[in-house]
């Protein structure tokens, strides 16, 4: 990599941490930190939405989908279109008038104000894991680009570099640190790809011509995927945007429920089709250059094997000329860092406001949380990284985070705030079941039926015991109103 390249790196990396002073001295109080005082409009929430949703694990995921099944991939973020605009519609109205009513600063406080304080703490412990989880694969992807643009560095030292920025602006500045950058790498790495990218390397690879020659037809097929795949993506992904923290954090910032509203139909379109078929359209022009013998320079022969998410990486780094690779590589990152953030904002607020204070209400008082809210940040951010270096593939483990959420949180949710039904008992027991079925299995790395992810049979366990419950409660008040009608 030329100096050019490694400059404006450094310089883009500085960038980010310097934002993050400047709302470091000028937020007021935990409200600033956390929801960005709430008043922020369509376009910075609508985009950021997007950059968290879709950020650098989705961006080098999909370049992987792509090198492998072509154009399918995409139905990936078709699932992410569907999500944003049914929770706009269905979810967001109903959300935001408890949040402006009740101050909520996070999402387990709707478990606390539906379910009360029991379901609210395993509430805050599920999605803290799950966001802290998903803060790994997004470092994992930025070391996995560094790696490859950078031939001697190694992934370990990459991740550390990852770690130290990601977390160091986030600690700093809070939400508003995370929204207003957000916004601002999601337009340099849309500019990125369209101007620079996906021109340079539909050239370098021949073109259409090419391209179409190199490939097998059904790369260029919306059909080249299972109706298990597309099932395990729509119970994954979709979900999320009902049970994100990270979301939920955003309908609090927003001004009103209808800037809300139009924020999320916002994402939902860069969503599907932009990033969506941006992101496979060069991992399957990745796979050319790779059989054409292009990544042969940097020790990947198309005889040997290649991690498909390098596939992507590796192109950019042998089309971009000195100077533009630097450009490349900050928009990438801002698409990365944009996600990262944004999840270690909900993993620690998770941890401190929804388990930490509420467990030990005496040990940090309104005045410290600030100081307690950036060392847990800080803390959560090494651990990120710890759980980074022992893994290696960023599609899986952020579907891993999102499943145990999803698995964990949906079914009690969505009884409570669209049927009414407030059971804390069932609650519990179902977010037990659910988010245990789904990590049980995942960790036990079981040979699942049907080809389906753990998550289907955690969503499924996790309404059957809900089912029950609520069954079993009715038949026992039932019980007592008739012994109490034959006693009188």
């Amino acid at each position: 990599m030329a100096i050019i390249d490694l400059l404006i790196f450094i310089v883009y990396m500085l960038g980010m941490l310097g934002v993050g002073y400047y709302f470091h001295i000028r937020n007021t109080g935990v409200e600033d930190y956390y929801v960005g005082g709430r008043g922020m409009g369509k376009w910075h929430i609508g985009l950021s939405v997007v950059a968290t949703d879709v950020g650098g694990g989705f961006s080098i995921g999909l370049g992987g989908l792509g090198f492998l099944i072509g154009i399918s991939g995409s139905w990936m973020l078709f699932t992410g279109l569907l999500g944003a605009w049914i929770s706009g519609i269905f979810l967001i109205p109903k959300i935001k008038r408890l949040s402006d009513k009740h101050r909520f600063f996070t999402f387990p406080e709707v478990f606390l104000h539906f379910f009360g304080s029991r379901a609210a703490l395993l509430a805050g412990l599920i999605s803290g894991i799950g966001y802290l989880g998903f803060t790994s694969s997004q470092l994992l992807a930025g070391a996995k680009l560094a790696s490859a643009a950078f031939i001697s560095l190694d992934l370990s030292t990459a991740l550390v570099v990852m770690g130290f920025v990601a977390v160091g602006y986030t600690v700093l500045g809070g939400i508003k640190a995370v929204i207003y950058t957000d916004t601002v790498q999601w337009i340099l790495l849309m500019s990125g790809l369209i101007f620079l990218a996906i021109p340079m390397a539909w050239i370098a690879v021949g073109g259409w011509e090419n391209i179409s020659a190199s490939l097998p037809p059904e790369f260029f097929s919306f059909t080249n995927l299972t109706w298990q795949q597309f099932l395990n993506w729509m119970v994954t992904i979709l979900p999320i945007w009902f049970v994100g923290m990270t979301l939920y954090q955003r309908i609090y910032a927003s001004k009103s429920a209808t800037e809300a509203r139009k924020a999320w139909y916002i994402a939902g379109l860069f969503e599907w089709p932009v990033m969506a078929f941006m992101g496979v359209g060069l991992g399957l022009i990745s796979r050319v250059a790779f059989q054409d013998g292009m990544f042969v320079p940097l020790g990947f022969s198309p005889e040997g094997q290649i991690d498909a998410e390098m596939g992507l990486p590796l192109l950019l780094r042998t089309i971009m000329p000195a100077g533009l690779l630097g450009l490349m590589l900050s928009a990438y990152f801002s698409a990365i860092l944009s996600t990262a953030d944004s999840c270690l904002m909900a993993s620690s607020s998770n941890l401190l406001h929804d388990l930490i204070q509420k467990l030990f209400p005496q040990a940090i008082s309104q005045k410290s949380a600030m100081k307690w809210s950036k060392l847990l940040t800080l803390l959560l951010g090494i651990i990120a990284v710890f759980i980074a270096l022992n893994l290696s593939e960023v599609l899986s483990l952020m579907l891993y985070s999102y499943a145990f959420m999803v698995s964990g949180l949906l079914v009690p949710l969505i009884a409570a705030v669209f049927t009414g039904q407030r059971s804390e008992t069932a609650a519990i027991l179902s977010m037990f079941a659910g988010g245990g079925t789904t990590l049980g299995l995942i960790v036990s790395g079981a040979e699942l039926p049907f080809g389906l992810d753990a998550n289907v049979f955690g969503i499924t366990a996790s309404l059957f015991t809900f089912l029950i419950c609520i069954y079993i409660s009715g038949s026992a008040n039932k019980l007592l109103k008739y012994e109490n009608t034959y006693r009188n």
